[in-house]
């Protein structure tokens, strides 16, 4: 087993490297980014941009180092050393009002005509200039952000998301499995009856149905017409609310409190929870009957063991064996968050996060989760293995 261990180990290390750099050259040939629509600015008669300008928002950016040096730099840190922009001489004969970043567009010219178009983040000139590079996101430095929080380490983005993610995702998995299980074994025990004839139809409608679409709907049924009519209904989306309100039934709902939180978490938890039950439930029913036509099972019968003790000592054990590789790779989504889901019910955690990345160009922060990801399933793919060893003591890895 040691030797097994030591072996995964540095596939690890390979598969991490391999991902890091797969990301990040994806994520750098993408459209877009920070230069996106200069081109389409500099044929505007009312803006003007010089190449001057161009040239400095590059080196801001690091856009005009070597693919493999760009890399290196974020993923080890190397090589070190400031990024120097520009004359600084032209920095007293520069008259243009600030740089400004809108959905990754880069846009030079002057203050008043920054303000007609909703410029938002000013960058001065003298904030481009001694820019140093991070530790590398392997030493977990992940640089500074672009857009989102400009200038803002990374870390403290992600720290301030992580929270809401485990939250929501912690509590949908855990539902899942304590209902999800259960009616699987159920199911499959009770083959061809009317549960299992109207689960498997339940399951199949959950399965089908996609995520967003019924995030709509619950939103419509438990938010939207209880509210027009005056009835109970549950918040469509947020964490939390920015000021106090009523719910009929429930009184007066303080913003912030901890009801107000359980009430804003029930719809999106409840949408995760149901396409979760819908999907597991089914393996297990499969996997159950696949393993309660074995022979063992038979003797086990036949030897006068209680019914109960044969599916849970001797099926459901062997049973679990395809179903943990399912469940322990929920351990990425733990970080990586449900996107769609956040998305819809505009929850504040890390697949939002990553979705408000790739659409404002901030790649720091998308890397930066794309990153840890790929650490955890490599990590959840060892676990899975070990895993095995104890569902079936009969697997060994030498």
């Amino acid at each position: 087993m040691t030797g097994y261990l030591v072996r995964r180990f540095i596939q690890m290390i390979l598969v991490v490297f391999l991902s890091a750099f797969a990301s990040y050259m994806i994520l750098n040939l993408a459209p877009g980014g920070p230069l996106a629509g200069l081109t389409t600015i500099q044929q505007s008669s009312r803006f003007r941009i010089t190449a001057e300008d161009i040239d400095r928002i590059r080196a801001y950016y690091e856009l005009d180092l070597y693919f493999p040096i760009r890399f290196s730099r974020w993923f080890i840190g190397e090589p070190r050393g400031p990024i120097k922009i520009g004359n600084l001489e032209l920095l007293s004969n520069f008259r243009v009002g600030c740089y400004a970043v809108i959905q990754g567009v880069v846009v030079v010219n002057g203050q008043d005509q920054m303000r007609t178009i909703g410029c938002s983040q000013y960058v001065t000139l003298s904030d481009l200039v001694g820019r140093d590079t991070s530790r590398g996101v392997l030493f977990l430095d992940f640089g500074r952000s672009w857009t989102i929080a400009r200038g803002q380490p990374v870390s403290g983005i992600l720290l301030s998301r992580l929270p809401y993610t485990i939250k929501l995702i912690g509590m949908s998995t855990l539902l899942a499995l304590l209902i999800g299980i259960p009616i699987g074994i159920y199911s499959a025990v009770k083959q061809y009856s009317r549960f299992d004839y109207a689960f498997t139809s339940l399951a199949f409608i959950g399965s089908a149905m996609p995520t967003f679409f019924f995030g709509l709907l619950m939103i419509l049924f438990f938010s939207i017409i209880p509210y027009t009519k005056g009835w109970f209904y549950l918040p469509p989306g947020g964490a939390s609310a920015v000021r106090d309100y009523v719910i009929p039934g429930l009184g007066n709902i303080t913003a912030d409190s901890v009801g107000d939180q359980i009430l804003h978490i029930i719809l999106p938890v409840l949408v995760l929870t149901i396409v979760s039950i819908s999907q597991w439930s089914r393996y297990i029913r499969a996997s159950m009957l696949d393993v309660l036509r074995q022979d063992y099972v038979r003797t086990a019968r036949a030897k006068g063991l209680m019914e109960r003790f044969v599916i849970v000592k001797h099926a459901l054990r062997n049973a679990l064996i395809p179903f943990i590789t399912i469940v322990v790779f929920s351990l990425p989504g733990l970080f990586g968050g449900a996107i769609i889901t956040e998305s819809v019910f505009n929850w504040p955690g890390m697949g939002r996060l990553y979705f408000t990345a790739l659409g404002e160009y901030d790649y720091p922060v998308a890397m930066s989760i794309l990153f840890i990801t790929a650490i955890l399933t490599v990590i959840a793919t060892l676990m899975r293995d070990i895993l095995y060893t104890i569902a079936d003591p009969r697997i060994r890895f030498s």
